[in-house]
């Protein structure tokens, strides 16, 4: 007698088919779900450092810009106290000037000339007196231009009273000081 399996082979045949198809499934879905999985994880720690690597750049930024303002103080304050050396220099310079003045106005003052009043504004010296004749104080003015200290003589007035004595006549002079900074080139420059 023949042998015939009535069992529905080919059902069991499809179902096998199938437990495999869905195996296979379930692994490929498997295995694609932890690709993605750690594929998340590896470019989120990416993320994470270049947030963390952002983060410690914007403290240092912060920090850098506390030093600036801290440097911008520091540079005010460098200015200010330049400018408070410069006022103490120029105060340094300027306190021989009196002296200076008196004793190059006795050199550049010819015989002849008598002054009478000195009156110093700011850089300029108003000089009153009386002189004998204009020729004495054409002297004086070429004096005062081949000065160290003067400069820029202006003779203001000169006047004759006839009630006083004939011999001599009034004056007004301007003469300006030179600024303290060239004076004190021209006469650090001829000490050796």
């Amino acid at each position: 007698m023949a042998y015939i399996n009535l069992l529905p082979w080919r059902e069991e045949a499809e179902k096998a088919k199938q437990r495999a198809y869905f195996t296979v499934l379930t692994a490929v879905a498997m295995a694609a779900f932890a690709i993605v999985f750690f594929m998340n994880q590896y470019y989120q720690m990416r993320i994470d450092g270049q947030n963390t690597r952002n983060q410690f750049l914007k403290n240092e930024i912060q920090q850098l810009d506390l030093r600036i303002t801290k440097i911008k103080a520091l540079n005010e304050k460098k200015k200010e106290l330049q400018k408070r050396t410069y006022v103490i220099e120029q105060l340094q310079r300027s306190r021989n000037v009196g002296t200076q003045v008196l004793d190059e106005i006795a050199k550049v003052v010819p015989n002849g000339v008598y002054l009478t009043r000195l009156e110093k504004q700011d850089n300029s010296l108003n000089i009153t007196g009386k002189s004998e004749s204009n020729n004495h104080l054409s002297n004086m003015i070429r004096e005062i231009e081949r000065s160290d200290l003067f400069e820029d003589a202006i003779l203001e007035s000169i006047t004759s009273n006839d009630a006083k004595s004939k011999l001599l006549s009034d004056f007004k002079m301007r003469v300006h000081i030179k600024s303290l900074i060239s004076l004190n080139n021209t006469t650090d420059k001829g000490t050796p």
